[in-house]
Parts: C-alpha cells; sequence; structure tokens
C-alpha cells in the first residue's frame, strides 16, 4: 500500500481509496480525489508542505496530513 505523501515528483498514479472520516473524507472526494481517478505531482513547497498536484486538469495544494489518507497505486 503506498500514499500520496510518498510519491514523487512528476510521478502519475491513480487513486484506490481514500482512508479517513467524515469530513475529511467527504472534502477530499468533494476536491475530485475519487477511486479510478490519476493524480500527477507536480513539485512540492520546498519545507515539504504542502503538495501541488493536478487533478482532473487543474492544481490543487494539499496538506501532507491530507495526502496521507489517499491510497494510491
Amino acid at each position: 500500500m503506498k500514499y500520496l505523501n510518498e510519491v514523487p515528483i512528476g510521478s502519475t498514479v491513480k487513486v484506490q481509496k481514500i482512508e479517513g472520516m467524515g469530513p475529511v473524507k467527504r472534502r477530499m472526494m468533494d476536491m475530485g480525489l475519487t477511486k479510478g481517478t490519476e493524480v500527477t505531482i507536480l513539485k512540492v513547497a520546498p519545507l515539504g508542505d504542502p503538495l501541488e498536484i493536478i487533478v482532473r486538469g487543474y492544481a490543487l495544494s494539499i496538506r501532507k496530513a491530507e495526502a496521507k489518507c489517499v491510497v494510491v497505486s
């Protein structure tokens, strides 16, 4: 099992599932991170947080703590 926060810059992965509970999971799904969606890691901030990713054609910045909830392959 691999999480989104472990993926190297420039890689494209597919979302397998979103872990977490209630509002956190719902928020991630509302941003377009649903099962089967392809995600590309665009860049990481100098101190490692946040991550900038491409989801469904738009750039999205998420915290590392949120990225730890996204299981990818």
